[in-house]
């Protein structure tokens, strides 16, 4: 999941006897054209958006678009994925070089969340944002990707408890209330841009995670 403002930024692939694999191309199309479909839901709108509008925005024909994806729906539901799987990847990275300090480890992934949304405005638009009017199926694909990030931060802290270095959730909503919570903030701040960035966003965040594990969050740094 690259910026999307580097979409026509990127050398051309090469052709004939110096061009790379197919699988090489195909999965640089790909990435060109969820960047490209990134930048148009996040400027345009989903309703608005088409597939000619994204492989115009890719540099590409429509033809390819349709090798791809069947429709725009099918392509903001894989950069879904796409981005879910990038953005997990972020955070877990994070925790684990937090070390052991379950403290610091919920701290580093809440704060490499909000890294990353600053990083990829235009995918964070697309799918915290423009994913509530794409239909049935992409809600069904958020609410999914809530509870996986719910799940894991459940898990976190319930390995934490048994190890006695943390308090409990009384309740797996509670890991809910905290995915759900920083998901409205932060489309919050990209609709209205209250505040400047998602980063800024940090301290009610951890007031409000650690507030329900009945402890002080630590003075940011």
């Amino acid at each position: 999941m690259a910026s999307p403002d580097r979409t026509h930024s990127r050398p051309p692939v090469p052709r004939g006897r110096h061009a790379p694999p197919l699988e090489v191309r195909l999965a640089q199309q790909r990435e060109r054209l969820f960047e490209a479909a990134a930048s148009v839901f996040a400027t345009t709108g989903y309703a608005d958006a088409s597939a000619e509008s994204i492989s115009r925005a890719a540099g590409m024909s429509k033809a390819t678009f349709y090798e791809h994806f069947a429709n725009k729906e099918e392509c903001i539901l894989a950069l879904f994925d796409a981005a879910f799987q990038v953005l997990m990847t972020r955070i877990l990275g994070a925790v684990a070089q937090a070390g052991d300090d379950p403290v610091a480890r919920m701290r580093e992934g809440m704060r490499e969340f909000l890294v990353v949304i600053d990083e990829y405005p235009n995918e964070a638009q697309t799918l915290l944002v423009e994913i509530i009017g794409a239909g049935p199926a992409a809600m069904r694909r958020r609410d999914e990707i809530v509870a996986r990030f719910a799940q894991v931060l459940f898990s976190e802290n319930e390995s934490h408890a048994q190890e006695g270095v943390l308090p409990r959730f009384r309740d797996p909503l509670d890991a809910f209330a905290i995915v759900g919570a920083i998901a409205e903030l932060v489309s919050r701040q990209l609709r209205l841009g209250e505040p400047k960035q998602s980063a800024d966003l940090q301290p009610v965040i951890e007031r409000f995670a650690f507030g329900l594990l009945g402890l002080e969050p630590p003075a940011l740094a």
